[in-house]
């Protein structure tokens, strides 16, 4: 039986085929140092760390920012940052942005790019899982790309893609750490799990908007706006 227990027939077939595309086709590149382009922005990915590109809820996430969202001089919070690529573009327009993450590699990936990008004195790069890095501080925007299939992570790497109880643990702890006027950006998928994410949300009174989604061949990607 497999150990990652997802909540339908369609989400299993969804999974499946992504991680197919993964293996036959784009396995090699992830075990090796790349530097994805990115509207002309380079972008270090090192092996062990969620290549945005080629799982495209990264790059969806990163395209999708504008100075709306990210309002000029604001305090932005990038939860399980990866390469840094949330971090990156908001840097763009916020004044300080705080980058997190469990993965060592993730970590000194994001650190990288920071440096590789001139942003060391906007963007810090901290350890910890979800919140614990970020204690008692408040932000005016928070992005999230979470692990949105139910289930155990085998290592650090897995931990991007598989969880047991993020969604319960990321409504519990939003508000917070959001500014009175503030929101976070969470992306989810159609074949990963949505409803344990919204429903602990709406438990905790916060509201969700679609405010953006892309359709790809094996599943669809969707940007929510979470305010009080």
């Amino acid at each position: 039986m497999s150990r990652v227990t997802l909540r339908s027939p369609r989400q299993r077939l969804m999974a499946g085929l992504a991680g197919l595309r993964f293996r036959w086709f784009q396995r090699r590149r992830h075990e090796q140092v790349t530097v994805e382009q990115l509207w002309g922005k380079p972008l270090i990915v090192l092996p062990g760390v969620l290549n945005p590109v080629l799982f495209r809820s990264g790059q969806f996430m990163a395209e999708a920012l504008n100075q709306t969202l990210i309002p000029t001089q604001s305090a932005v919070l990038d939860l399980g940052t990866g390469s840094g690529i949330g971090a990156l573009f908001a840097a763009q327009w916020a004044a300080r942005v705080v980058a997190t993450d469990v993965n060592p590699m993730a970590l000194r990936c994001a650190r990288l790019n920071v440096i590789l990008h001139g942003l060391e004195s906007c963007v810090v790069v901290r350890e910890g899982d979800l919140f614990a890095p970020v204690a008692g501080e408040r932000f005016d925007v928070v992005l999230f790309n979470p692990p949105y299939f139910h289930g155990e992570p085998a290592n650090d790497f897995e931990r991007a893609l598989y969880s047991n109880d993020i969604a319960l643990r990321f409504a519990a702890s939003l508000s917070m750490h959001l500014s009175p006027n503030g929101h976070a950006l969470l992306l989810l998928a159609s074949s990963g799990q949505q409803a344990p994410f919204l429903t602990a949300l709406h438990r905790n009174a916060m509201t969700t908007e679609i405010i953006r989604q892309k359709k790809l061949p094996y599943e669809t990607l969707y940007l929510y706006k979470i305010t009080r």
